[in-house]
């Protein structure tokens, strides 16, 4: 198993510290990092700062946004940071949700799987240098009647194949996700449901494609905190787990609220949503079991960390994306070398 970094959004508060972070974890021998945008910092930004200033670590968007970007857009800067990396750069997708595609980029949440395979139709036409047209429900290139013709993409990327990603949480995103990429990214993961609650549907979407799971990145994101008291570093996550749960989409359409419900936290995650839509973050933050934190993160000492990560390589996990938690430099580093640690004590190196 692999390990990655995520350093999340810029403009966090941790700016300073997240260009030290991801060259220790370059030093450290880390698979890749990962950064993300939702409406702040944008990703391709941020890696090509990344990048520039690193050697081996490969470069990820988790995620460039779908209804921020026309396809050919998405393309032309993966291509890019490809290039500019010496062939680095991992492309991950997601539709966003209905608040962000909608209140702040204009597009229209619907269709969301049918958007997305189409978009990444085009983008993986375009990457292959193959001349541009497309004739789809969601996009038509060249317009017709138009001065439009068909176009090739004129930046050669350093690899034939860009590796392509997709950040999915609902079954059918996840079936779809095992058809049409080389990568699923994963939020929420615990071990002891990580088959019912995704690889089962991503072994479908492989099947329906004639392909089987070789080869294909399960790449879930986990929080890591290192410490003696378990429950006073879960208490720390209660806040960002409330966020998601309760309060990251509305109260018919949240993703994680139902990926919460499917792990068999039906009853608590209603209680959570009641109480975060009516105001009541710390109340909502107080509602979450410490049994779904604990399960989704790495808490605790070296030897208990490295046997949640055995618990994820026999899951299934191909790819650990550690989120380490810190409210210092040195607390970040730290908990990235105990990353590294872990891994080799459980023999996953």
């Amino acid at each position: 198993m692999r390990l990655g970094i995520n350093l999340g959004y810029w403009g966090a508060g941790m700016d300073a510290d997240n260009l030290a972070v991801a060259q220790e974890a370059d030093r450290l021998g880390y698979d890749v990092c990962w950064a993300a945008e939702a409406y702040g910092s944008d990703a391709p930004t941020v890696l090509a700062w990344v990048a520039a200033q690193t050697e081996r670590i490969d470069i990820g968007s988790a995620i460039l946004q779908i209804p921020a970007r026309q396809p050919a857009m998405t393309a032309m800067t993966a291509a890019t940071l490809d290039s500019l990396s010496g062939g680095r750069f991992r492309l991950g997708l997601g539709v966003s949700g209905p608040q962000v595609s909608e209140g702040w980029y204009g597009v229209k949440f619907d269709k969301p799987l049918a958007r997305t395979r189409e978009y990444v139709e085009i983008v993986r036409k375009a990457m292959s240098r193959e001349r541009l047209s497309h004739d789809g429900e969601h996009w038509t290139l060249p317009l017709p009647g138009g001065p439009g013709k068909p176009l090739k993409l004129t930046v050669h990327p350093t690899r034939e194949h860009i590796p392509l990603y997709i950040a999915a949480i609902g079954p059918k995103n996840l079936e779809q996700t095992g058809e049409i990429a080389d990568g699923a990214l994963l939020i929420f993961p615990a071990a002891e449901h990580l088959e019912a609650t995704a690889l089962t549907h991503i072994r479908a979407g492989r099947e329906k494609a004639g392909l089987t799971m070789e080869g294909f990145d399960v790449c879930p994101t986990v929080p890591l905190a290192v410490g003696d008291d378990v429950n006073a570093l879960a208490d720390t996550f209660r806040p960002y787990t409330a966020l998601y749960v309760g309060g990251m989409g509305s109260r018919k359409q949240n993703f994680y609220n139902q990926l919460a419900q499917r792990m068999g936290y039906e009853k608590e995650a209603a209680e959570i949503q009641d109480k975060y839509l009516e105001g009541d973050k710390t109340g909502a933050a107080a509602a979450i079991p410490h049994s779904l934190i604990d399960s989704t993160t790495l808490l605790g000492s070296v030897e208990r960390i490295a046997d949640k990560m055995t618990a994820y390589a026999e899951a299934g996990v191909t790819t650990l994306t550690l989120a380490p938690a810190g409210f210092t430099l040195e607390e970040r580093i730290t908990a990235l070398r105990t990353g590294t640690e872990a891994l080799e004590r459980a023999g996953l190196a």
